[in-house]
């Protein structure tokens, strides 16, 4: 028996629209399979069954979150498949920082109007994380807000679940004065302070579409270029070279992130004039005049990770970052103080 509801449709909720997303990211679903999936979409929940081959004492380990007003930058260039990119990478840049491998990830759309097209590429996205991830897209939820939202907006979020065994856990205490602190380069902004961006730019007036001489390619594009997801890279370095601190440069920057992964009484001492930054952070804080400190404070200035090793195994580090792509170089180091972050 077909489902459709008149009386729905009439209050703003096509449920047939929904039906016709469904069936539109199946082939994105299905390019993020992997051994342990055991359900297809549609159901209740969705099903993973781990492989603990070799692992002792396994904890799983949680991170959610969203793209943020990044979202509207899609919005105003009408282009929606990068965002699913940005939602998987800050969840699954979160889980890595304890050492953990992403297994499976679930998706929430929230939408002024269900439009199957914008929701399957919005989904197609998603997927492309996952693979980039190496995990799973098992479920998730669209839910059409009529009256709530207006027809072209949305929202996306996202929840990941990752396993790590206990005897591997990467937290502060592992940390030692002396060790050496690597950045892992990031691909712009990520998906970080867009609510200070969209007012630098007036992005609501601008032209997203005009060649940037600074940039090298639009404003737009600048702005909509998704997070890099650091997930294999750095299960690479975990396995070359002893890791001992790992954080995700997100909101916050460096003064709020880099702190989280160290213990009392350490210091990351960064060297500024190391970082290689994307014109994007220069043209922003030109156009907006924003003090350095709040720079830092709030952007990733181009590291969108910094992995803590022990000296000797600094190099064992880099060789592994780079094998995968991830060509990270020296920042910093730890050192003892209260100051938890220097940069000089």
């Amino acid at each position: 028996m077909e489902s459709y509801s008149e009386s729905y449709r009439k209050s703003g909720v096509d449920i047939t629209a929904g039906y016709a997303g469904v069936k539109l990211m199946a082939p994105h679903v299905a390019r993020t399979r992997i051994p342990g999936v055991v359900s297809g979409i549609g159901g209740f929940g969705g099903l993973f069954a781990p492989d603990l081959t070799g692992i002792r004492e396994p904890v799983l380990v949680s991170g959610t979150d969203g793209v943020g007003t990044k979202i509207r930058i899609a919005q105003l260039l009408d282009r929606h498949d990068t965002v699913g990119v940005d939602c998987v990478a800050m969840c699954v840049n979160d889980i890595i920082c304890c050492g953990a491998k992403p297994l499976f990830f679930l998706d929430y759309i929230a939408i002024g109007k269900n439009v199957p097209e914008k929701v399957a590429a919005i989904v197609s996205g998603v997927a492309e994380g996952c693979v980039q991830a190496g995990c799973a897209l098992i479920g998730g939820e669209t839910a059409e807000h009529p009256g709530i939202m207006a027809p072209e907006e949305y929202d996306l979020a996202g929840f990941s679940v990752g396993i790590v065994d206990k005897g591997d856990i990467i937290d502060p205490d592992r940390v030692r004065s002396g060790d050496v602190v690597l950045a892992l380069p990031s691909s712009g902004l990520h998906s970080n302070g867009f609510s200070l961006v969209r007012k630098v730019f007036h992005v609501e007036h601008a032209n997203l579409t005009v060649y940037c001489e600074d940039l090298g390619e639009s404003l737009g594009e600048a702005l909509l270029t998704p997070t890099r997801i650091y997930v294999k890279p750095v299960l690479a370095a975990i396995g070359a070279a002893e890791v001992h601190g790992i954080s995700h440069i997100t909101g916050g920057g460096f003064y709020e992130n880099l702190p989280r992964c160290l213990p009392e009484g350490l210091t990351a001492r960064i060297e500024k004039a190391s970082l290689r930054t994307p014109p994007i952070f220069k043209l922003l804080q030109e156009t907006g005049r924003i003090p350095e400190r709040d720079m830092f404070n709030t952007f990733n200035m181009g590291v969108g990770m910094a992995v803590i090793v022990s000296r000797d195994t600094a190099d064992q580090a880099l060789s592994a970052l780079a094998q995968h792509g991830c060509p990270g170089y020296v920042i910093g180091e730890v050192i003892s103080g209260e100051e938890r972050v220097i940069l000089c």
